[in-house]
């Protein structure tokens, strides 16, 4: 399975922008697709997933209320919308995936068998 981000750029703060996440094949309804982003100087962290293709939704604290993951099936694509970013929402953003995934290992970065290349996202203040 591989996984393609996109969708990153150069924004303004409180400005929005959408990343996708393309997955190579059909993965059947047990696989979880995450983000996570690592900012600068920073360890890579877990903003998001939907959890085993279904309506299940996770975010981390520091973006709730500001970004939503939602999923395309037909397109076998995952979304991340990010509305009123942040200076520190600046990072390079990966999208994982995993066949196996449990919920208590939802953030955990180790847990994720697949990951995408990265896209940059970057907020001026």
């Amino acid at each position: 399975v591989q996984l393609q981000a996109s969708g990153g750029g150069l924004v303004r703060a409180g400005d929005s922008l959408r990343l996708s996440c393309a997955v190579s094949e059909r993965t059947g309804s047990s696989y979880t697709v995450a983000w996570f982003r690592r900012g600068p100087g920073k360890e890579r962290e877990f903003v998001g997933a939907a959890f085993r293709w279904s309506s299940a939704t996770y975010y981390a604290d520091s973006v709730k209320g500001r970004f939503t993951i939602s999923r395309d099936n037909t397109k076998n694509t995952v979304y991340l919308q990010m509305n009123s970013l942040k200076p520190e929402d600046t990072a390079v953003y990966y999208c994982a995936g995993s066949q196996t995934m449990i919920l208590s290992n939802l953030r955990n970065v180790a847990a994720y068998a697949h990951w995408g290349q990265g896209t940059q996202v970057t907020v001026s203040s």
